[in-house]
């Protein structure tokens, strides 16, 4: 057996350590002029924390947005954790990087997606949400199939 080099789990570690330096800025001094972040993770990943009134309604993943009100971001090693404010109600969150499924910025139309083999079969016939996003509220993302994020469903 030949040794081969893993472009794929590299470009992806890669990626969420992106992810991991733009929340370290952020928590460090903010988010600067319109820049906001609408993140979709798997509720279901063994080291996500959430209430369980979120988890029951999004079993599988949900989409939050950091822009106007979020609290106690903490950036380490294998996640972060944040304080979002649903529906006038504030819940901790702690997402795992490995969770991350799309990570966009649509501010600057900048847009990340992990996406594995098996999640396009599984999340093939999951049910599209058009309801606009808020920070308030979460939304499941639509057409896991694409391999580019389109930000047209983000723009106001």
């Amino acid at each position: 057996m030949s040794r081969q080099i893993d472009y794929g789990n590299l470009m992806h570690r890669a990626m969420r350590g992106l992810i991991r330096n733009v929340l370290d800025d952020v928590a460090a001094r903010g988010l600067p002029g319109s820049h906001h972040f609408f993140i979709t993770f798997d509720t279901s990943h063994p080291d996500a924390e959430l209430a369980d009134w979120l988890s029951d309604r999004y079993p599988g993943e949900m989409t939050v947005v950091m822009q106007h009100w979020f609290d106690n971001l903490d950036v380490g090693e294998e996640g972060f954790a944040v304080t979002l404010n649903f529906g006038d109600s504030p819940e901790p969150l702690y997402i795992p990087y490995d969770s991350i499924k799309t990570f966009v910025d649509p501010s600057v139309e900048f847009g990340l997606r992990f996406e594995s083999t098996s999640e396009a079969d599984d999340e093939d016939d999951e049910e599209e949400d058009d309801t606009p996003p808020n920070d308030q509220r979460p939304r499941r993302s639509s057409k896991k199939d694409a391999d580019v994020v389109s930000l047209d469903s983000f723009r106001k």
